[in-house]
């Protein structure tokens, strides 16, 4: 049996100052942007089977056990906050 590894390509959309403030500092330590990026996606994703099973379970577990109060999320009423923008 053979196993491949398929590369896919992902577009990201990024604040400009922020790619190149990361940039900045990826340089000190002979990074690249990409690199960073999907080391940081295959930490995030992790290979132990057994510690996804666990943070899937625990997710779960609390998923729900907030407490808001009674406060919905509306739409409407984000944007029209948003439209406030920028506070002073």
């Amino acid at each position: 049996m053979r196993t491949y590894t398929v590369l896919v390509n992902i577009t990201l959309s990024i604040d400009e100052q922020v790619v190149e403030r990361a940039r900045e500092k990826l340089r000190a330590t002979g990074k690249s942007l990409n690199q960073e990026i999907r080391e940081h996606l295959a930490h995030l994703a992790g290979d132990d089977d057994e510690q996804l099973k666990r943070d899937l379970e625990f997710l779960q577990s609390t998923a729900g056990l907030g407490n808001s109060n009674g406060w919905k999320y509306n739409r409407d009423d984000a944007y029209q906050e948003r439209l406030k923008w920028p506070r002073s």
